[in-house]
């Protein structure tokens, strides 16, 4: 019997969501507005993955044009009927989307079903007499509310509504904060899967009904117990060609975001339990291992270094805004140029670039190697590497007036809502002959995380101290490459980057 581990990834998949289809398992999740929006990821065995697609290219809205830090994509939720992928996107402040496909590696279509501020976290069902629903939650930032799920008829085809919202559960005392319901039938009773208690210190939560409109009774089916896995909540129920039932779900570790954790499931009485029972209490509670689901099938592994040797960018990088041409190039040179671009709307800091080319780190300790040409038009012209949070810190080479200088920067997000406002910094200036540099970006095991440089790839000199992991707004901190005019000047100067190696280091001993 082989065993797998959890958590299955230790990267910031949020809000997960999956489904079967044949013999392959398909999964989303939130990515705000980091973009292309709502990863796609495939595996054969639930517990090794690869990302295959994103199923919104870009956000019809011109807010999305510049960074606008939790809003965006939230929790969706992932359906197959008829031949057709089904994802449904909730825009926390546009309302609810649906993106379709039949093919998961092909282009899907994005329709809005509903214009809404605050709804949030949908979830379709298809019932045995042809009608269909849409259960949801609100997001107390744009609504007020945080504990009550509603549900909706929705034509079949989900793109309107056929009726007006009725409350399922309102939960003010007895599950605050809940979220996330996913809805599903099973042996004659309708079960909606939901989180409750908040992010951090929640629980799983069930509902349970022999009617789709209620009522519905409650139960808590999985939580930390004595465990050190936080908030145990907010995933996918997906059962097997074999039978078994398996639930997916998340765990916040803050600074890198919310992981992704596999557990078994069961049914006992009735009512679905989540994981082993590890305290008496009678309420399920995470693993740390467990058989793995399916022995024999391809492990995947999600990209993460790159020579940007292909005709597209690969599916691991995502925008701080909706992607545009203008940001870079990967023909006709070796690796990716991304442009010196200036900031039309506001000072040119890294909170604010909508030309931040990111990537979701996936593992808690890492080492990240770039080699990079700056070829500087205009001094203030930059290229970069560092990690995006609320407090953050780059690595740039940049092009002043004396000559080329290596320049740390240090940022702090001050207000963090929506595109926000942040503070930067430079120090610690080092004059650099010539125009390509080697930089290393370094993650540790403490949450902390720190720079060098080096002009041959060999010998590495440290610059400044470590700097404080952190995570951003809804999301986990990430790993960003960035060429910018620091002077928001005009130029055509770009940073050409040769490649980037990312190297797991989560298993070394070493500390700062």
């Amino acid at each position: 019997m082989i065993m797998y581990q959890n958590p299955i990834l230790y990267a910031d998949y949020s809000d997960p969501d999956v489904v079967r289809v044949g013999d392959d398992y398909y999964m989303v999740s939130s990515s705000f507005a980091y973009l292309p929006g709502i990863p796609l990821l495939h595996s054969r065995d639930l517990v090794h993955w690869e990302i295959i697609n994103h199923c919104v290219p870009s956000l019809p809205f011109e807010k999305y044009n510049n960074p606008s830090h939790g809003s965006g994509t939230w929790a969706p939720a992932i359906r197959y009927r008829n031949g057709m992928f089904y994802v449904f996107v909730p825009l926390v402040d546009e309302g609810i989307f649906v993106a379709r496909s039949a093919d998961p590696y092909g282009e899907f279509t994005l329709n809005c079903l509903h214009e809404a501020k605050g709804w949030i976290d949908p979830c379709p069902f298809w019932d045995d007499d042809g009608k269909a629903y849409m259960v949801f939650a609100y997001a107390r930032s744009r609504s007020g509310i945080k504990h009550r799920l509603d549900m909706v008829e929705i034509d079949p085809d989900c793109r309107k509504l056929m009726g007006e919202p009725v409350t399922l559960f309102d939960g003010e005392q007895l599950g605050p904060t809940t979220e996330g319901p996913k809805l599903y039938k099973h042996q004659g009773f309708y079960y909606i899967l939901m989180p409750s208690g908040g992010v951090y210190p929640g629980w799983q939560s069930a509902l349970r009904s022999e009617s789709v409109t209620g009522p519905y009774e409650y139960k808590i089916v999985m939580h930390q117990g004595n465990t050190d896995i936080n908030g145990p909540h907010q995933g996918g129920w997906v059962t097997g060609p074999d039978g078994r039932h398996w639930f997916i779900h998340f765990q916040d570790v803050i600074e890198l975001g919310r992981i992704v954790h596999l557990q078994p499931m069961c049914f006992h009485a009735g009512w679905p339990f989540i994981g082993s029972e590890q305290n008496g209490d009678g309420i399920g509670e995470p693993v740390r291992e467990w058989s793995l689901p399916v022995e024999g099938q391809p492990q995947y592994r999600i990209a993460q270094s790159d020579d940007f040797s292909g005709s597209s960018l690969g599916l691991q990088w995502q925008w701080q805004a909706n992607p545009r041409a203008s940001f870079y190039s990967l023909s006709g040179h070796p690796g990716i140029r991304l442009f010196c671009l200036a900031n039309p709307a506001r000072e040119n800091l890294l909170w604010y670039a909508p030309n931040a080319m990111t990537q979701i780190p996936q593992h808690q300790a890492f080492s990240a190697v770039t080699k990079v040409r700056l070829q500087g038009d205009k001094a203030g012209d930059m290229a970069a590497i560092g990690m995006i949070g609320h407090f953050y810190a780059y690595l740039g080479l940049v092009k002043t007036e004396a000559g080329n200088e290596l320049v740390l920067f240090s940022g702090t997000v001050t207000e963090k809502e929506f595109e926000g406002e942040a503070e930067e910094q430079p120090f610690a200036f080092v004059p650099y002959e010539g125009d390509t540099v080697y930089f290393r970006l370094e993650i540790f095991k403490n949450k902390t995380y720190r720079f060098a440089w080096s002009p041959d790839g060999i010998r590495y000199t440290s610059i400044g101290e470590a700097n404080p992991l952190a995570r951003a707004t809804w999301t986990g901190a990430k790993l960003c490459l960035w060429s910018a005019n620091k002077s928001n000047f005009i130029s055509e100067g770009y940073g050409e980057y040769e490649f980037i190696h990312i190297e797991n280091r989560s298993g070394c001993e070493e500390d700062l």
